[in-house]
């Protein structure tokens, strides 16, 4: 039933013999092995290299392990600002050797291709994409993506969060609310970010296409018609439509169970947990040199000497409002009753591209959900403007990574123009795609009009 509401797939191009190589098994496959081959080479690399191929974010998250295989708490580790799940997960680091330490490495890995078989599932089951055009998309943008192979490989653990992210997709689409609910929780309590899509999730089930797949082919509950959602015109009968089975099961389930995991946290790590997990954030002046457009302002304010008016001027809170205005707000109510995956995609990417720390990590964090939108996006429909964003963007990273290198490892002090410019760059760059793809999410939702007018045209007629 799904795919019967979603958009119609393209029409399939000639096949190739490289085809079969596309099928998910296949796939899977050499995902799999292009990742053991990278963690190899990384063993190699940490040995006989003085640039470590291990990122230093896994040395935090497995000296955390090892406090906790001690009985201590993992934030006994400085800068570890993270889930105790996180820690608890990699206890086996802990065991000792080279083996066992790249445990966490493996699992990440593994996280990556659950995530890639996940994208495949609702791509061809909602979007009713043959498994060889899938298999095509999945595998440019996320299995046989070297960027997302060696982040994942070097010890970051977007993967795992991906695979939670297209598992929540895969649950919302299916009709499947509880789990939905209870995916998101989780996903809140490993980060923050995800509670963007809460929003989302709500005002869709409000729209045509959740009523199909929540409620049948009738769009309305056995016996109660439309009214439970129009509710009437007055105030309370908004808010009482408003409130449908479908909303509170999802909304109990994530609340539950984000409560409920941070509750047992908090038992066993107390005001700790919440000062490193969520607070730790929300405050977060990071000097480090990083993608983000606020980073020259943010390192000069954490240098500055305290000033009497330091206060009266909030520079960890002002980059939180152009980011929550648009990807909590705008972009959900307006968007995401026409095309749900997408419209997490846009919020995702405005929230990387607006926020006040911006690392290659965070790439991830979109990136996972590029291929719902991809296939009929402005950017596959025109090659040369497709072509012209990812050059664009591959080039305003490569600028600002060689700024880097040399403040990095020459010493070369390149903050102003260099990297700010560079950055600033990056984010121009990051601001025309969003309009592109907010361009059509538009385009998407008038045409779901235009549809929606001629099927009512044509019950009048009838």
């Amino acid at each position: 039933m799904a795919a019967s509401v979603a958009t119609k797939a393209p029409p399939t191009r000639s096949s190739s013999r490289f085809d079969p190589l596309f099928r998910p098994l296949p796939l899977l496959l050499l995902a799999g092995l292009l990742r053991i081959g990278l963690l190899l080479y990384g063993l190699h690399q940490d040995s006989r290299s003085a640039v470590k191929y291990t990122d230093i974010d896994y040395h935090v998250f497995t000296d955390a392990a090892r406090f906790v295989s001690l009985g201590q708490s993992p934030y006994a580790r400085e800068t570890y600002r993270y889930t105790p799940l996180l820690a608890w997960l990699l206890l086996p680091t802990a065991w000792g050797g080279v083996v066992w330490f790249s445990f966490g490495k493996a699992l990440f890995a593994a996280g990556d291709v659950v995530a890639g078989w996940g994208l495949l599932r609702v791509l061809c089951g909602y979007y009713g994409l043959g498994e060889v055009p899938a298999g095509k998309v999945v595998a440019a943008v996320w299995l046989w993506n070297p960027m997302v192979a060696v982040v994942s490989t070097r010890g970051s653990s977007e993967g795992l969060l991906g695979a939670m992210v297209v598992g929540l997709v895969w649950a919302v689409l299916g009709g499947r609310v509880a789990i939905a609910g209870a995916l998101l929780g989780l996903c809140v309590h490993w980060k923050i970010y995800p509670v963007v899509y809460a929003v989302a999730v709500v005002w869709w089930m409000g729209g045509a296409e959740a009523k199909r797949i929540l409620r049948g082919p009738t769009g309305a509950i056995a016996g109660k018609g439309d009214k439970e959602e129009g509710g009437g015109k007055s105030v309370m009968g908004l808010v009482l439509g408003f409130v449908t089975k479908e909303r509170l099961i999802f909304g109990l389930s994530a609340l539950g169970t984000f409560s409920a995991l941070n509750i047992w946290m908090y038992s066993l790590y107390g005001p700790p947990f919440l000062a490193h997990t969520y607070t730790y954030h929300l405050s977060r002046l990071d000097h480090r040199h990083n993608f983000s457009p606020y980073h020259t302002l943010l390192y000069l304010v954490s240098g500055a000497p305290p000033h009497p008016h330091s206060q009266s001027t909030p520079w960890t809170a002002l980059p939180f409002l152009p980011q929550i205005l648009l990807s909590t707000l705008l972009l959900p109510l307006a968007f995401s009753k026409h095309d749900l995956p997408t419209t997490l995609f846009a919020q995702t990417f405005a929230f990387v591209t607006f926020n006040k720390v911006c690392t290659s990590q965070y790439f991830m964090w979109y990136l996972v959900l590029l291929p719902f939108y991809l296939p009929r996006s402005a950017f596959c429909r025109n090659k040369q403007l497709g072509l012209a964003a990812l050059a664009m963007w591959v080039l305003a990273q490569a600028a600002w990574l060689a700024c880097a290198y040399r403040l990095e490892f020459e010493g070369v002090q390149v903050f102003f123009p260099g990297l700010w410019a560079a950055g600033i760059a990056f984010f121009a760059v990051n601001c025309w795609v969003l309009g592109v793809v907010v361009g059509d999410l538009g385009e998407g939702g008038r045409g779901e009009m235009r549809e929606e007018g001629r099927r009512i045209a044509d019950g009048e007629m009838r």
